[in-house]
């Protein structure tokens, strides 16, 4: 049975393909707060108190075109148009 995330909730694993300090240490991903799929990443650093993890999330559909939103009806249009 594959394993269902819950929302407010992701995995992250050992990045087998980072190539650069750019790249994170840590990928996985989960669900926002509301559902939504999301990217988790996951960089380690060390800090003035010890190590940590700088982490960032990103939306799976962002790069996704939003949705346009309907003109409205012709009828709900100002007809005060000077030509």
């Amino acid at each position: 049975m594959a394993y269902i995330p819950k929302p407010g909730s992701f995995t992250l694993f050992k990045n087998a393909k980072k190539e650069t300090d750019n790249h994170p240490d840590y990928r996985g991903d989960g669900l926002d707060l509301n559902g939504e799929p999301i990217w988790v990443s996951a960089w380690l650093r060390e800090g003035a108190k010890g190590k940590f993890m700088s982490c960032s999330i990103q939306h799976k559909n962002k790069d996704q075109p939003k949705p346009k939103q309907a003109a409205g009806n012709l009828a709900d249009m100002d007809n005060d148009i000077p030509f």
